[in-house]
């Protein structure tokens, strides 16, 4: 007897169509509407990057050896950078899931590996072009030099990837924009300024410092800072260490809650 249903489409190993074409669609997305998601950060950095120049003596201040600018900007960049990244995963799902459009990515042959690796490439990359993009901007305004490149990079990367996997796990849990919100205004943006952005850890008495660096905003913008001027308040081997552990338990987080379909598939 002939089989009258068609049979579905077997892709063995890697979709690579598939995962590519998430990539880009993820790519497009912020590209597309680039005064919202490159400009408009690069000109909030640069407006922080002037507010504390000119204010507490910051030109003319000096933090273990280095100048209070050569210190700030590090911290600036990498905080727009992983805000970006967060941003970009949280907002993608969150639209897709209010407009009903999440099925165009559960539909197609795409395996829950493959999902979570298209929504974080996407995330990453964007984190990394507002880093570029502000670092250039600010080279015009601040000392900026390079003490390690592969310091600078790995921990870019890690730090990006981090906030785009925490990003698909607010994403898929949140039912609304209201949600997302309060991931951003009460896990991201306090974490993000209480790791150290604009100051060191040794204006900070022992038991915070202590608690500061359970907060792994600190080391990737500790890690990312030595990077640029060969300083560093903690450990980059703990850094890098700390930060791959949690990028693992996001990863894990985001991988099943994709593999499951929670709040995705009901």
């Amino acid at each position: 007897m002939i089989n009258q249903f068609p049979q579905g489409r077997k892709i063995k190993g890697i979709n690579k169509i598939g995962l590519l074409t998430l990539i880009r669609r993820e790519v497009l997305r912020f590209l597309n509407v680039y005064t919202q998601t490159i400009i408009a950060p690069m000109v909030t950095t640069l407006m922080f990057y002037t507010v504390f120049a000119l204010a507490f003596g910051g030109i003319e201040r000096e933090i273990n050896g280095a100048s209070f600018l050569a210190f700030l900007a590090p911290g600036l960049i990498m905080m727009t950078m992983v805000q970006n990244a967060f941003a970009n995963t949280s907002s993608s799902l969150v639209i897709s899931k209010v407009q009903g459009n999440i099925v165009d990515v559960l539909m197609p042959p795409l395996s829950a590996m493959e999902i979570y690796t298209g929504y974080v490439t996407g995330a990453v990359i964007r984190g990394l072009t507002v880093g570029i993009c502000t670092t250039l901007a600010l080279s015009f305004f601040a000392p900026i030099q390079i003490y390690s490149l592969p310091v600078i990079c790995a921990f870019a990367f890690l730090g990006t990837l981090m906030l785009g996997s925490l990003g698909i796990a607010a994403g898929i849990w949140s039912d609304r924009f209201d949600h997302i919100a309060a991931v951003t205004n009460f896990v991201v943006t306090p974490m993000t300024f209480l790791s150290g952005t604009f100051y060191n850890m040794d204006v900070l008495p022992e038991i915070w410092q202590n608690i500061a660096r359970l907060n792994p905003f600190f080391y990737m913008i500790d890690g990312f800072r030595y990077g640029f001027i060969g300083q560093a308040d903690g450990n980059i081997v703990i850094g890098l260490v700390f930060l791959s552990l949690c990028n693992i338990g996001l990863m894990a987080l985001s991988y099943r809650m994709i593999k499951t379909g929670y709040k995705i598939k009901s």
